[in-house]
């Protein structure tokens, strides 16, 4: 069983985006209950699916398996919740950490959140200067709320 410790940021600035190459995300949900996720990812050419309980603040249980691209497209196409999150996945190092920037389309297009993953709940890391306003508390920048209400509905858009 692996954990999850994660921060959410909205940007505050394009500076991060000259450095680095991006992937390709499409994902679904076959159970996005409060209680448990479970979710299905294409990333490239690779496939996995994900279970994850329920966030205890910034703390939560992750499984993680991969599986074949065929059957992930298939759930894809018709097991999972719609919409599906869409996005291209950036990875930028700042001062010994990796930062993942997440751009989102379809439903969810103009939004960007910038994540963190932590090996505990109290280690230090330093804001780049293009990260702003700490969301991570929001439920709305949740994935499995961005494909229950989509970012492009939101009637006080902040991203």
């Amino acid at each position: 069983m692996g954990v999850e410790i994660e921060r959410k940021f909205l940007l505050a600035g394009d500076g991060w985006k000259n450095r680095v190459k991006g992937d390709t995300i499409r994902q679904g949900y076959l159970s996005a209950d409060h209680d448990r996720v479970v979710r299905v990812r294409v990333m490239n050419q690779d496939a996995f699916i994900t279970i994850k309980s329920s966030a205890d603040g910034l703390f939560r249980n992750e499984w993680e398996y991969p599986i074949p691209l065929v059957d992930a497209e298939d759930m894809l196409l018709r097991l999972c919740l719609r919409p599906l999150i869409e996005k291209t996945r950036y990875r930028i190092a700042h001062e010994g950490m990796i930062w993942e920037v997440d751009e989102f389309f379809g439903e969810n297009a103009g939004l960007l959140i910038a994540e963190i993953e932590l090996e505990s709940v109290n280690q230090a890391f330093s804001l780049p200067e293009w990260v702003g306003l700490e969301v991570t508390n929001d439920p709305r920048y949740y994935n499995t709320n961005l494909m229950r209400n989509p970012f492009q509905v939101w009637k006080d858009r902040e991203g």
